[in-house]
């Protein structure tokens, strides 16, 4: 599809409209009652009945679950098995029970989740990382969405476009199996460790003993060899034993996920892997970044929600493919909405964020990888955004200046987006604002999940225009795009 001018605007609202998809479905385990409010487990119950059946029964039955279901994911055998073998135990030891047996014991503790049945909302674009098979002009772009399905429960996913020449954009296909990244081993960093430890306060001897014995980068393994060998005269201690779980769940958080090679992009989801985002993993700000020794990477910063607390993790990736994640640790990381800078500035590690929940500020990550209390950018100072205001995603060089993507919340809880320019030497200062707003919602883009809502995690600049793709209402995807040099015009000077 190509895109139509708005023509009371300079900027493009495209007509492409992602709505959620509920025939994108994963499987989960299924485990009957523990889904209740009572919690009262009934898998005994339902494998005592699974074994009364016959083999021609059961024969029958699984290859009616395979026909109804097997176009609809990969490997549905191998997923059955493993749902299995998660409940293999409630099986009495003296049964053989035949493969296909085990396998329909396997689809009955197994159910489809809907990863977008409720919204999808609050995307993120980046350069993808292949470009092959393009026309002049054009360019791929990688798309994270956050999803939102049963229980209100957010995942993130990912999609493909093509945009260019000139306004064009155009989706690429979104069909197929969905794949769940396969949880690896992670790999570890003594200063994220060293960090947790300063954030909750501990400082004990046999904390200190397990910082200096791991080295920079530890396994699961190694770090359990040095746990299991913490001297007998710091174990004896009354806090030791509180230190040792307090770590153990500190190390837990980190954790690595990936997909087969051969599956696109579109079809990988990041699903919630630990306690901390157990319901959900939120907002996920994609960025490219580049290092001090030149290499790229992909990075996002996100809130995780364990139905209680939300706390920030961040994740890195090289090539979409395989990703670590880890907590993010400091006072600027205690609230919603970091944004990280794609490269270093002046040698330091920056990050936009709304640490007290209202104000735009950035923030300096220390030298044992903390980020520092954040220097204030933007207040709520305008009608349409005396509630609050924060980033829309990792701010993006311009010749100008750091471009920074802003919302605000206005009257009715009403969103708008904006935009900033900061000093690309020195990002403390604001060069320049956008008084009058970029976009709001529409009549249709208002009404939805969350109505009046406009949110967007990260736009991207390419050959001259700024493109934007943003959830309108929690319940679907817009794009807009404007000229970069028509958008820089509009900005007037500000004395923060």
């Amino acid at each position: 599809m190509t895109a139509t001018m708005n023509t009371q605007t300079y900027v493009t609202r495209h007509e492409i409209v992602m709505q959620p998809d509920a025939r994108r479905v994963v499987i989960k385990l299924f485990v009957p009652g523990e889904d209740e409010q009572t919690v009262h487990n009934r898998a005994s119950s339902l494998i005592e009945r699974i074994l009364q059946l016959d083999e021609a029964e059961t024969s029958r039955l699984l290859d009616d679950v395979l026909t109804r279901f097997a176009g609809r994911h990969h490997d549905l055998l191998s997923t059955f098995q493993h749902n299995y073998e998660l409940v293999q135990h409630r099986v009495p030891p003296e049964i053989e029970l035949s493969p296909t047996a085990r396998t329909l014991i396997g689809a009955y503790f197994s159910h489809e989740y809907s990863v977008e049945a409720a919204a999808l909302c609050n995307p993120s674009m980046v350069a993808h990382p292949d470009q092959e098979g393009l026309d002049p002009g054009e360019f791929r772009v990688a798309i994270s969405l956050r999803q939102i399905g049963e229980g209100h429960i957010s995942s993130v996913g990912f999609c493909s476009a093509v945009i260019g020449p000139g306004e064009q954009i155009r989706l690429e296909d979104r069909d197929g199996p969905l794949v769940i990244g396969q949880r690896v081993g992670a790999q570890h960093y003594r200063f994220q460790l060293s960090a947790a430890l300063i954030d909750e306060g501990i400082d004990n001897e046999a904390a200190a003993y397990v910082v200096a014995t791991l080295p920079e980068r530890y396994t699961d393994e190694e770090f359990e060899d040095v746990i299991g060998h913490v001297p007998a005269e710091l174990l004896s201690r009354p806090t030791t034993q509180d230190t040792v779980d307090r770590i153990r769940h500190i190390v837990a958080e980190d954790y690595a996920v990936s997909f087969p090679c051969a599956s696109p992009l579109h079809q990988r989801i990041m699903w919630p892997t630990t306690r901390a985002e157990s319901n959900g993993m939120e907002d996920a700000r994609f960025v490219q970044t580049l290092d001090p020794d030149g290499r790229t990477a992909y990075q996002a910063t996100y809130t995780a929600y364990d139905g209680r607390q939300i706390s920030g993790r961040v994740i890195f990736t090289r090539d979409l493919r395989h990703f670590d994640v880890s907590p993010l640790h400091g006072p600027a990381a205690q609230n919603k909405g970091m944004a990280l800078f794609p490269r270093y500035v002046g040698g330091r590690k920056l990050a936009l964020c709304r640490s007290d929940g209202e104000t735009l500020g950035l923030s300096v990550r220390d030298e044992q990888h903390r980020w520092q209390q954040a220097v204030p950018l933007l207040v709520p100072h305008r009608g349409w955004d005396l509630i609050q205001v924060g980033n829309c995603g990792s701010p993006l060089e311009t010749e100008q200046g750091w471009l920074v993507l802003t919302h605000g919340v206005g009257p009715m809880r009403r969103y708008s987006l904006g935009a900033m320019l900061l000093d690309l030497e020195n990002p403390e200062r604001v060069v320049a604002d956008l008084p009058d707003g970029l976009l709001d919602p529409d009549d249709v883009e208002r009404e939805g999940y969350v109505p009046n809502v406009l949110y967007s995690c990260g736009g991207l600049i390419q050959d001259g225009r700024l493109w934007l793709p943003y959830g309108a209402s929690d319940v679907r995807v817009g794009f807009a795009s404007v000229a970069l040099d028509q958008l820089l015009s509009r900005m007037v000077p500000t004395g923060y």
